[in-house]
C-alpha cells in the first residue's frame, strides 16, 4: 500500500466523484425510464461519449491505429461493458429502485471468484470467500426486504434478476481486462481505452435498438418523450458516469493503492440512497442499512488481498 501521503484531500477527492457518479447513474435512469426505453437510452448516451471523446483521442480509429488489429478483443470488451452491462442497468431501473440496484451490484465479489475460478484459474483465498459470503448476504438481505421468511417464497423483481446478470457480465468483463493483450499505445491513454470499447461497442449497442424497437412496435408501443429534461439527464450520464467517472478513478487509483481506491468504488450505494431520498422520494429502509454493512465487512475482510491471475 502507498504510503498516507498519497492520500491526499485531491486524491480523495478524486476517488469519491466515480461512485458518486455512478449513484447518480442509477437515479436518473430511473427518471428517464419514464421518457425513453432502456436500450435506447443506453445506445444514445454512448453516442455522446463517442462525440465527446473524439477530439481526445480520434487518433484510435485511423486506419493505422493498432485498434483494427485488436479488433475482436475491443468487440468483446465493448459488448460486455457498453451494450451488455450498461444496457442491462437501464433495464433494471425500469421495475427496480436505484438503491436495489446497486446493491445488487455488490454480489460482485461473488462473481469475481466464481468467473475467475472457473475460467481463469484464480485460486479462492478464505478471506475472498467469507467476504463474498457477507456481501451475499448483503443482497439476499435487499432481495427479501430483511425477512428471512420471504425466502421460501422469493420472487425476484424483474429488475433485480437483470442487474444480478449484469454484475456476471462485469465480473467476465473485468477478469478480460487483466489480460492485457491490446496495444500498450491504447491502453495506456485512458481515453484511447475508452473511445476503442465504446466505439465497438456501440455496434452491439446499435443491434440491441434496434430489436428493441421491432418489438416495441410489434406491442404497438414505444415512444420518446423528448423534453429538455431527456436531453439533460443524457448530457448527464455521458460526461458524469462516462467520461468524468473513468478520468478521476484512472487518476486516483495511480495515485493510491488499487485496494485502497475499491473502498471508495463501494460507496456507491450509499450515495444512491442519499440522491434517490433527495430527487425520487424514495427513503432508505433498515434492510437497506443492514445490507449495506454487511457489504462494508465484505469489503473490509477482502481488502487485503487482490485477485491475481497466477503466474504461468
Amino acid at each position: 500500500m502507498p504510503p498516507a501521503a498519497s492520500l491526499s484531500l485531491t486524491t480523495i477527492g478524486m476517488l469519491l466523484v466515480p461512485p458518486l457518479m455512478w449513484a447518480g447513474n442509477a437515479v436518473v435512469g430511473r427518471i428517464a425510464a419514464e421518457w425513453i426505453p432502456p436500450t435506447t437510452f443506453n445506445f444514445l448516451r454512448w453516442v455522446l461519449v463517442l462525440i465527446m471523446l473524439l477530439p481526445l483521442a480520434g487518433w484510435v480509429l485511423r486506419r493505422n491505429s493498432p485498434l483494427w488489429s485488436d479488433w475482436k478483443r475491443f468487440a468483446l470488451l465493448g459488448l460486455l461493458s457498453v451494450a451488455g452491462y450498461n444496457m442491462l442497468q437501464y433495464l433494471a431501473l425500469h421495475t427496480s429502485t436505484p438503491l436495489n440496484v446497486t446493491l445488487v451490484a455488490a454480489s460482485m465479489p461473488v462473481w469475481m471468484l466464481l468467473v475467475g475460478r472457473l475460467f481463469f484459474n484464480a485460486p479462492m483465498r478464505r478471506s475472498a470467500l467469507v467476504g463474498s459470503a457477507l456481501s451475499l448476504g448483503g443482497v439476499l438481505v435487499v432481495l427479501t426486504q430483511g425477512d428471512p421468511a420471504r425466502l421460501i417464497h422469493l420472487q425476484l423483481v424483474p429488475g433485480d434478476a437483470w442487474m444480478l446478470l449484469a454484475a456476471f457480465i462485469w465480473a467476465s468483463y473485468s477478469w478480460l481486462l487483466t489480460e492485457r493483450k491490446e496495444s500498450p499505445a491504447i491502453r495506456n491513454d485512458w481515453a484511447a481505452f475508452l473511445l476503442a470499447q465504446t466505439f465497438m461497442g456501440l455496434i452491439s449497442a446499435a443491434a440491441f435498438t434496434s430489436g428493441e424497437w421491432v418489438w416495441l412496435t410489434a406491442q404497438g408501443l414505444g415512444s420518446i418523450e423528448w423534453s429538455g429534461a431527456l436531453l439533460a439527464v443524457l448530457v448527464f450520464v455521458a460526461i458524469g458516469p462516462s467520461l468524468l467517472a473513468y478520468g478521476c478513478w484512472n487518476t486516483g487509483v495511480q495515485r493510491a493503492d488499487p485496494t485502497v481506491a475499491s473502498f471508495f468504488s463501494n460507496l456507491t450505494p450509499l450515495f444512491a440512497a442519499l440522491l434517490s431520498l433527495a430527487f425520487l422520494g424514495e427513503p432508505p429502509q433498515l434492510f437497506h442499512a443492514v445490507a449495506f454493512v454487511l457489504i462494508v465487512m465484505g469489503i473490509v475482510v477482502t481488502s487485503g488481498q487482490r485477485l491475481r491471475r497466477p503466474s504461468r
